[in-house]
């Protein structure tokens, strides 16, 4: 898999509390926007994401953005 799976074409607007997320950046998590493992044996890797305050944020999922893990408007055009 060169490319990643688009999940979705808009993203999950999401409510982050202080501490880590794992964001799926391979697009097969059944728990999208967040890795649940299926990257397995792929050249993807989730990333890590440290939330400091809590804030809402949207997050990508068509996997696309030049600013992983948020949105950046790529769904429009993937």
């Amino acid at each position: 898999m060169d490319k990643p799976n688009i999940a979705a074409r808009r993203p999950t607007s999401v409510t982050l509390e202080p501490g880590s997320v794992w964001w799926c950046a391979c697009g097969l998590s059944k728990t999208q926007p967040y890795c649940d493992g299926s990257h397995s044996g792929s050249s993807f890797q989730p990333l890590e994401v440290k939330v400091e305050e809590k804030k809402t944020v949207a997050l990508c999922n068509c996997k696309h953005t030049k600013n992983p893990p948020y949105c950046d408007g790529s769904h429009r055009t993937c």
